[in-house]
């Protein structure tokens, strides 16, 4: 070991316990944090080439402990939003009465899905939960594509009246025009 690598050792063992009680004091971070800041000041001063030229090692320590911690602190709160109206965004998005009611909703319309005929069953989920086509389910079931539009109507007659409300209040997955055609 080199002279300047045993004087690092020495400040490690006699000024760990104090830096880590100096950073606790300052309020620097959690426990976590203070254990991860007093390695970044030690392994800072690791990449400094002249710790000889240091006369004072207690008060060097400190004041980088003092950057490190002023560093974490902004890019703490930097990293994070820390907006009132972000958190009340956050809290509106999640309501337990809502998310109930849309579960609800949606084991209703599977039971309403379910009750319909094999076929038109059959081409709801091809159409919803594959996203199938017109065509594409006219093909995959052997039918003609006016017969699958027919259906899908007739599909969704039987849902409106089974559910007895209008399905645009049930979100459905949404397809794009061309997919419908």
């Amino acid at each position: 070991m080199t002279g300047a690598s045993n004087r690092l050792a020495e400040w490690f063992h006699e000024w760990h316990q104090p830096l880590r009680r100096f950073l606790l004091r300052r309020r620097a971070g959690s426990a976590a944090d203070i254990e991860d800041i007093a390695q970044e000041v030690f392994l800072r001063l690791l990449r400094y080439d002249r710790s000889d030229l240091i006369d004072h090692p207690q008060a060097y320590l400190y004041k980088i402990a003092a950057n490190v911690s002023a560093e974490w602190a902004t890019r703490c709160s930097r990293s994070l939003p820390h907006s009132a109206e972000w958190l009340a965004e956050l809290v509106d998005t999640f309501d337990p009465e809502t998310e109930t009611g849309r579960r609800a909703a949606e084991a209703e319309l599977q039971q309403a899905v379910a009750a319909l005929p094999p076929r038109q069953c059959e081409i709801v989920r091809l159409h919803f939960g594959e996203g199938m086509t017109y065509e594409d389910i006219a093909k995959h079931l052997g039918l003609t594509r006016r017969m699958v539009k027919r259906d899908l109507a007739q599909a969704y007659a039987a849902l409106r009246a089974a559910l007895d409300r209008d399905l645009s209040e049930i979100e459905l997955p949404r397809l794009s025009p061309e997919k419908a055609l």
